[in-house]
């Protein structure tokens, strides 16, 4: 089962890729005033925890900087409430994929998809799963195309959740996730990622060298045979974790889900999910 979360992680993700990299999502979210694209992410995403601080915020997401956060919620929330801010993100979302999947939109295909996908995503336990937890209260769509998306975030939510309990686990922190996925991705150095480099060069000086000192990269930033095998573990459970929404679909309907999504998420692959 293990191997199977990680081939629908394969399949989903593009679905749920949309939000972020596809113009859709961004302008319905600009539409309703938020100011630039951080100010929608945070607070759309954000939403379906309720109005929290940033602390809860910045715990929950795991893998900013400190106070980054901050800089967005609760001002993001102060003149547009979060529920109008999730459903700009689902609107907008939606409208990508079906942009992007063209006749597949309207095919039966994609109404099994959305289906299955949903049984799966709303069948996992909560405890202990905050962002999948906060999906999990929000609406089902009727339309099976914002149907299959939110599903498929609520499958990313939950495997997000894992992640973030396997790098407690092996006492990795946000930032050094980043610079582990950057070793993984060939990125050298790894501060270079996209995800850290505006980090201060003193905040990121100190990383690296808790990374050096716990034998996880060597003198020049790079993977050691300890760190490696630690990044692996850590996949491995996530992977582990992700199991659960799964269990619910009969090993016939995990084939036909395959089948189903395959020939979607090729068309998102191919655009880039954008």
């Amino acid at each position: 089962m293990i191997h199977t979360a990680r081939h629908f992680h394969d399949l989903l993700e593009p679905i749920c890729l949309v939000t972020f990299f596809a113009d859709e999502c961004n302008e319905e979210l600009a539409a309703l005033g938020h100011g630039n694209y951080w100010d929608g992410y945070f607070a759309s995403r954000a939403a379906p925890l309720g109005r929290v601080p940033a602390e809860v915020v910045h715990a929950a997401f795991y893998n900013f900087g400190d106070g980054e956060a901050a800089r967005h919620i609760p001002s993001a929330w102060e003149k547009i409430p979060p529920e109008e801010s999730v459903a700009a993100r689902e609107r907008g979302s939606a409208a990508s994929v079906r942009r992007i999947v063209g006749d597949l939109a309207d095919s039966p295909g994609l109404v099994r998809a959305a289906d299955l996908t949903t049984k799966a995503a709303t069948s996992a336990p909560v405890a202990g799963r905050v962002m999948y937890a906060g999906m999990r209260t929000l609406p089902i769509p009727a339309d099976p195309v914002a149907r299959l998306w939110h599903s498929a975030t609520m499958l990313r939510e939950h495997r997000g959740d894992g992640h973030i309990a396997a790098l407690v686990g092996a006492g990795i922190g946000g930032i050094e996730a980043h610079v582990l996925s950057a070793l993984e991705m060939g990125i050298h150095p790894p501060e270079s990622h996209g995800r850290i480099h505006h980090l201060p060069k003193k905040r990121l000086n100190a990383v690296m060298d808790g990374l050096r000192e716990r034998g996880v990269v060597d003198a020049e930033g790079r993977f050691t045979e300890a760190g490696r095998e630690l990044k692996q573990r850590i996949e491995d459970l996530t992977d582990e974790l992700a199991v659960p929404p799964y269990e619910a679909l009969s090993p016939a309907e995990q084939d036909e889900l395959v089948a189903v999504l395959e020939p979607i998420t090729a068309k998102l692959v191919a655009a880039g999910s954008q």
